[in-house]
């Protein structure tokens, strides 16, 4: 087996689920079975709960779109940080009333990587506040 860098497998993640035709399946292939995810502090633990919080996520950004801005690894690869934007529609996200307005989110992801390239966990972060004040009016 052909070892990857981190940085291809989280890309390799990024374009399989993420980018446009988004494949939530893919996730069986590329993130272990006890897989953490850490979200705004909040943890999802197991490959099932994660896929389910992808599909609900992407639920509420119509017209998802993914971009890859920075990533960088640690010396052998088992740690990747990568920055990412997302840009859609709301249809929801956070809560808020689903009226199709412009949104931007950009975020951070610290992952970790098995030697054999398949993920671990993510840690991640986003703008969310920012995003929030943005879609409720609540800043002007």
């Amino acid at each position: 087996m052909t070892k990857r860098s981190g940085i291809d497998a989280v890309h390799n993640f990024w374009a399989r689920v993420w980018q446009a035709p988004q494949d939530y399946e893919a996730i069986d292939e590329l993130v272990v079975e006890d897989f953490v995810l850490i979200s705004g502090g909040k943890r999802v633990e197991s490959r099932a709960r994660f896929k389910e919080w992808v599909r609900g996520f992407s639920a509420v950004i119509d017209n998802l779109d993914f971009k890859i801005i920075e990533s960088f690894e640690n010396h052998d690869g088992s740690r990747v940080a990568s920055i990412f934007w997302l840009t859609g529609n709301n249809n929801g996200v956070f809560g808020t009333a689903p009226d199709g307005a412009p949104l931007e989110i950009s975020g951070t992801a610290v992952w970790a990587v098995r030697e054999d390239g398949m993920l671990l966990s993510n840690r991640v972060e986003r703008n969310a506040f920012e995003v929030y004040q943005q879609l409720t009016d609540r800043t002007r």
